[in-house]
């Protein structure tokens, strides 16, 4: 067994330079080459030198109708433009839909992209998350072949340090309503050692709605698989347990070898970590919260996730995830998403806006009011965006060819509008935007070289931003 100063932790937590150069023989590191061992080893050398130290990502899974929230079309036939109208928002010259006035109080700090489009197929979440836009025909497994996600690059770039993750995944794994495993958010060939810490929840309603009425908020408060101590269980004793462990653990290096069982092993490092002590576990524990601010947020999954991305923030957590997923088919009951084939404007005016204008809004206050929202991007996105013209149903249909997003705060010239859509919001009128240059946009207002490469497994270099352009115009 090859051993890197006798420590079968070591890489794990990151190499440096002179560590590496010491294996001699890398090829026997079970195929990873040295491109990604000296890699793994500067990972830990990163200085976060952009305008935003860390991201929270307010993810709408299914395809949200972008049209109908931030690139309305008044002037267009109604089976196009919709029941909304436009109000003005605190940046001249920016409108946006009705039923988001907390968005129009930040929209001097925000900036809308309005011709994001890719061919990588619907319900495809890769190309949102990483920017790499190759068609996928399986979207329900996930496998080493796929690039990073933007979270799992910024772990990487951390040191994959077990007791502080710098990549936070809420309120569960993405597909959780479903009981699939969507791919994207991870960390693809990188190796399972750098995905997301995934947190898990019991998502409830206080009534199930009945047929045909508006679904009821969905409630409940993410937490940290496995780190509750039993109630006879001191924190001493758990440690001696973890001696005993490590013990029996002596051939942990060689198991790190294959890439999948490395990550379980990080995982049980993160178990154990954030048991004892840490910042990370304290950002879940919303009993200290003053209860005006958790009614601010709204007490629904995706509001209580939102509050804990806050904390996250202050605990120096760089990438977090909140998305508001499909449930109902877990759940068996009657809660929509973003995928709205029909009834879209009675969900949209209903439920899903003012929801989301509540979350955001109390979002970017808490940021303003902690001094954290210079410091911290916030990203309103999703996997795609809906048909221009309205279906028999009332609902808009898949379309990936022309869709928004919103950036606001660190980094981000406020006040702006970037691309533009035609008449009816149906393909890119201006300054066409490749979900690659979403992510690039993203990695450069960290302080993150966009052309930066990473390896796969066979050691071939792979650009992070996947050749995308960050889109300066938005930049600050």
């Amino acid at each position: 067994m090859l051993k890197m100063l006798g420590n079968p932790r070591q890489f794990c937590d990151g190499l440096t330079r002179r560590e590496t150069l010491k294996a001699g023989a890398v090829s026997v590191l079970g195929g990873f080459a040295l491109p990604q061992l000296l890699q793994a080893a500067e990972a830990r050398e990163h200085v976060w030198s952009g305008k935003a130290k860390s991201v929270i990502c307010l993810y709408l899974l299914g395809g949200a109708p972008w049209q109908d929230m931030y690139d309305l079309k008044p002037r267009a036939s109604a089976d196009v433009r919709g029941e909304f109208n436009p109000i003005a928002t605190n940046a001249p010259g920016i409108e946006i839909c009705e039923h988001l006035p907390q968005h129009a109080r930040w929209m001097d700090r925000s900036a809308i992209v309005r011709s994001i489009n890719h061919r990588a197929g619907c319900h495809n979440c890769i190309p949102s998350y990483t920017g790499w836009e190759v068609p996928e025909t399986d979207l329900v497994n996930l496998k080493e072949t796929h690039p990073p996600s933007m979270g799992s690059v910024c772990e990487y770039l951390s040191g994959g340090r077990a007791d502080s993750p710098a990549y936070v995944y809420m309120p569960c794994y993405l597909g959780w309503g479903q009981a699939i495993r969507r791919p994207g958010p991870t960390a693809g060939f990188l190796g399972t050692r750098f995905d997301p810490l995934y947190t898990e929840c019991a998502p409830y309603v206080d009534n199930p709605p009945e047929e045909g009425h508006s679904p009821q908020p969905l409630r409940g408060v993410p937490f940290i698989p496995n780190t509750r101590l039993p109630q006879e269980m001191t924190v001493d004793r758990l440690s001696t347990r973890r001696t005993l462990l490590e013990q029996i653990d002596a051939e942990r290096f060689r198991i790190e070898r294959n890439g999948r069982l490395g990550g379980f092993n990080r995982q049980e490092d993160r178990a154990w970590s954030l048991l004892t002590s840490s910042k990370v576990r304290e950002a879940f524990d919303l009993d200290k919260v003053d209860p005006q601010i958790r009614d601010r947020y709204t007490r629904t999954l995706f509001g209580q996730s939102a509050l804990i991305a806050r904390r996250l923030v202050e605990a120096g957590v760089r990438f977090i995830n909140v998305t508001w997923d499909c449930y109902w088919e877990r759940l068996k009951l009657q809660l929509h998403c973003w995928d709205t084939h029909s009834q879209n404007f009675k969900l949209l005016k209903n439920y899903n806006l003012p929801y989301l204008d509540a979350v955001y809004g109390a979002l970017m206050q808490d940021l303003s009011d902690s001094g954290l929202l210079d410091e911290t991007l916030v990203v309103v996105m999703s996997d795609f965006g809906r048909t221009p013209k309205i279906n028999g149903n009332a609902g808009r249909d898949h379309w990936t060819f022309c869709y928004s997003m919103l950036f606001s705060g660190a980094g981000i010239k406020g006040g702006t509008v970037y691309g533009g859509s035609d008449s009816q919001a149906a393909y890119p009128a201006l300054n066409p935007v490749s979900t690659a240059d979403i992510c690039s946009t993203v990695y450069t207002a960290l302080g993150i070289d966009h052309e930066m490469a990473v390896y796969d497994r066979l050691g071939r270099p792979t650009s992070i931003g996947q050749g995308g352009t960050p889109i300066y115009d938005i930049l600050a």
